[in-house]
């Protein structure tokens, strides 16, 4: 339990200046906040937290807004939340509490309704001396303490944390899975009352019954994927068991396990969803569906195959309500994003984005359509699916049963009076070729292509069948990208590379003088990983006439890169070691995304 003292700046450091984590004696503290007298602003001003300016802005804006002034020196800017709450316990004579690392107590959580801890803002911490500790942002807001005794049913006692924090908490702790024990209970005894009655052959034109235990699992492992930032959900058969797993920031973690006996049941729920056939079982198909989940709108592509346990099915989550990005928001370097601005500001040719699955490679797009999309061109896009509704532009879903294939829809494009056209992803020869000739003939293509990165991506093309010449003359230049996780703000600390690390960090060009390298220890807002959110890194390689020359005589990989790197291309590599130098993100993971030693 990471408890911090809040009496005097005297009391709450100790010999290392940080805040002392002893708890005060027990009983010596009302149930209640004691106002000690002292103003808010001056407390702040005692710390040197804000200047007196400072205040003076914030209350002049507080007049607009109605907020409480601590919170306004917040929204300002002026002060972190965790100093705030610090400062709003001294004056208060309460305690505050770090959630990042408080051993929560579950079984309270779970006898607090979330309804309660959201409208509220405030969560159970422990159950000390008969009496309940809650941390709350704001432990003034009226009649807080009775409607927390009246939803605990018990005596309470307040401690302070920051506000963001308590509703990271919540979110953490009041998870949808949390739910699924009373399906699973239900689905378990009515498979045990089916075993007892007469086996009958399954029909397939049965009516789904939308309170059925299997269709709120699916509905409950979809609304927790959603919660967790999830681009991917795997659920995974085993002999013993039924693994769920999403993937958050580009690494699977497991959410829930199942009975294996649920395992058909789900993902015959998912088929039936996805508008599959929930028959065939051996042969791996693909499907799609559309759900509102948490209040957001997901359109969900579905993959199965078969495994020696079972059908595994993958989700793959695409949210259409997330705001659009633009190429300066991408976190480029300046000079790679003038580099990119250069290629896409030409009225032909054709630019790729290259990369593995989940690396960006459609939001990157989407931001150069951002850059580009203007009232006096034509600008058509075929996708599968549609995963942004862009306003202003021209969208076209494959469908492959009605014969809407990449290549049939390019060719229909083309007649269309295209000035640039985006096609989703470049797969075969067929749709290489289209895009070749779309590009070379006055077009703007723009498309991605799975690729380790920019210069692989050439030999991408020369594999699929399109010729080297044809490839020099339509190609305009190549975006590699990745995602790296971020070190975690909540729990970054120091740390001592290993020696393998460190040699890995200069051979990439990092700083020989840095000496503090940062990670994350865990925490309770990344779920102990040490990460939380991603950062693009991106390299563009431009195909000037020395690189054309290169590609048309089928020089090799080492060969291009090297050229490109002596005309001024940064690499993904050395992006991501100036992440490290930057503390944005760490060795370890620029070594699992990026390159291996």
């Amino acid at each position: 339990m990471a408890f911090k003292r809040s009496r005097r700046d005297e009391d709450m450091t100790n010999e290392t200046g940080t805040v002392a984590t002893t708890l005060p004696a027990t009983g010596t503290r009302s149930e209640g906040p004691r106002h000690t007298g002292v103003r808010l602003g001056d407390l702040l001003q005692q710390r040197g937290l804000v200047s007196e300016d400072q205040i003076e802005r914030a209350l002049v804006e507080q007049q607009g807004t109605g907020k409480k002034l601590g919170h306004q020196l917040v929204e300002l800017g002026f002060v972190h939340e965790r100093a705030l709450a610090e400062v709003l316990a001294e004056q208060l004579d309460l305690e505050v509490v770090d959630l990042r690392h408080a051993d929560l107590d579950t079984d309270l959580i779970n006898s607090f309704p979330e309804t309660a801890a959201r409208s509220l803002h405030a969560i159970p911490v422990r159950r000390l001396d008969g009496r309940i500790e809650v941390a709350c942002g704001d432990p003034l807001s009226p009649d807080l303490q009775s409607k927390l005794i009246q939803a605990l049913e018990s005596p309470v006692r307040l401690v302070v944390a920051g506000v963001a924090d308590i509703q990271l908490a919540i979110d953490r702790c009041y998870t949808s899975t949390a739910k699924v024990d009373d399906a699973v209970r239900i689905f378990e005894a009515r498979a045990e009352a089916r075993k007892r009655e007469v086996e009958v052959q399954p029909s397939t034109t049965n009516v789904v019954d939308e309170n059925a235990p299997v269709v709120q699992v699916v509905n409950l492992i979809l609304e927790q994927a959603v919660r967790d930032r999830a681009s991917d959900v795997h659920i995974e058969p085993y002999d013993d068991e039924l693994r769920v797993r999403v993937r958050t920031d580009g690494a699977l973690h497991e959410v829930l396990s199942l009975p294996a006996v649920m395992a058909q049941s789900l993902v015959s729920r998912i088929k039936v969803m996805a508008d599959m056939n929930i028959v065939e079982r051996r042969r791996p198909q693909d499907g799609q569906f559309q759900a509102t989940v948490q209040g957001r709108e997901l359109d969900i592509r579905v993959s199965t195959t078969s495994t020696v346990f079972g059908e595994k099915c993958v989700l793959r989550l695409l949210d259409k309500s997330r705001a659009l990005y633009q190429v300066g928001e991408l976190g480029m370097p300046i000079e790679t994003a003038t580099r990119y601005r250069s290629l896409i500001r030409s009225p032909y040719g054709m630019v790729i984005c290259a990369g593995p699955t989940g690396s960006g490679k459609t939001t990157t797009l989407y931001a150069t359509l951002a850059e580009i999309a203007d009232d006096s061109i034509n600008v058509t896009t075929i996708e599968d699916p549609v995963e942004y509704v862009f306003p202003g532009i021209t969208q076209i879903q494959i469908n492959e049963a009605a014969g809407v294939t990449f290549a049939a829809g390019l060719r229909s494009i083309l007649r269309q009076d295209p000035d640039a056209i985006l096609v989703g992803e470049i797969r075969d020869l067929e749709t290489a070729r289209i895009a070749t000739q779309a590009a070379l003939t006055g077009h703007l293509v723009l498309s991605s292509l799975h690729a380790t990165d920019s210069v692989s991506a050439l030999h991408r093309f020369m594999d699929m069948g399109i010729e080297p010449f044809l490839i020099a003359s339509a190609l305009l230049g190549v975006v590699g990208q990745r995602l790296l996780r971020k070190v975690c703000e909540h729990c970054r600390e120091s740390y001592v590379p290993t020696p393998e690390e460190l040699d890995f960090y200069l051979r990439g060009g990092g700083d020989p003088e840095k000496t503090d390298f940062v990670q994350g220890s865990g925490c309770n807002f990344c779920s102990d990983t040490g990460y939380l959110g991603r950062i693009g890194i991106y390299e563009v390689l431009q195909i000037t006439d020395d690189m054309k020359r290169l590609v048309v005589s089928d020089a090799g990989v080492d060969e291009i890169r090297e050229l490109a790197h002596q005309q001024g291309m940064k690499t993904m590599r050395e992006q991501a070691v100036q992440l490290v130098t930057d503390n944005e993100s760490t060795v370890a993971e620029v070594l699992r995304t990026v390159y291996v030693l």
